[in-house]
């Protein structure tokens, strides 16, 4: 098995997104109210921060056209998408205002919520980082939902799902 040794910049972009793809993560959707209306958006960066008080995180790229509408909400909800949910997610990659495809209702705050994820985080901002060709955006979370099955998975370019071991 070869491997490979850089220094990451701008000429070893592509080898640093090759070696960053090597982990695997889940792919969630994350959902705001805008002045346009709804917006979403399908993001793998996505983690924990605390569990007291519960605290998660997100980093929308700077890049994105949605992602003024991100910096500007006050209130959004992050949904883990379930293995099913394939298309839903790639759709959001792709338009983030067109929600004709999905299932969705509003709560109370008018954030769109999408029906069928495996979970969800309402959550309210807490901060905001500047981190590079990203911001990372640290909620507060409000109120969860679960549900019992798979999670869909992200992982060197392509979708898949988890197989359990047996």
């Amino acid at each position: 098995m070869s491997e490979t040794i850089f220094t990451p910049g701008p000429e070893t972009t592509r080898a640093l997104r090759d070696a960053l793809g090597c982990y695997g993560t889940g792919v969630t959707v994350v959902t705001a109210s805008s002045p346009d209306g709804p917006v979403a958006i399908t993001a793998n960066s996505f983690a924990s921060v605390s569990l007291d008080p519960p605290m998660v995180l997100w980093c929308p790229a700077k890049t994105s056209t949605r992602y003024d509408a991100f910096m500007a909400a006050q209130h959004y909800a992050i949904h883990i998408m379930a293995e099913g949910q394939l298309a839903t997610a790639q759709a959001f990659a792709r338009d983030g205002a067109d929600f004709s495809h999905a299932e969705w209702t509003e709560d109370a705050n008018g954030i769109p919520i999408l029906t069928k994820s495996l979970a969800r985080f309402d959550c309210r901002l807490i901060a905001q980082h500047d981190a590079g060709d990203h911001t990372i955006i640290l909620g507060e979370v409000e109120t969860v939902l679960h549900r019992q099955g798979q999670g869909l998975m992200f992982k060197r370019g392509q979708f898949g799902d988890f197989a359990p071991r047996t």
